[in-house]
């Protein structure tokens, strides 16, 4: 449950901070993140092992992760 939360929000955060209206992206954002939960329950379900469960949320995760930091208004980077 905690890995499926936390890359459906790591996907609603960065959908959020994409350039465009922000009021419409965090609402496409949030509607759309109970997609990815839906799908990441999937997964892991379907999954072979339990490191393959946690690779397919580790993974995607991060990438969000990574990309929300760059998109980050003030960043260093």
């Amino acid at each position: 449950m905690v890995g499926g939360y936390a890359l459906a929000a790591a996907f609603s955060a960065f959908v959020a901070v994409l350039p465009g209206n922000r009021a419409e992206l965090t609402m496409t954002g949030l509607l759309l993140s109970f997609a990815v939960y839906a799908c990441a329950v999937i997964w892991v379900f379907a999954a072979r092992t339990a490191w393959r469960a946690w690779l397919g949320l580790i993974v995607p995760g991060a990438c969000l992760a990574l990309g929300l930091w760059l998109l980050l208004p003030g960043n260093p980077a």
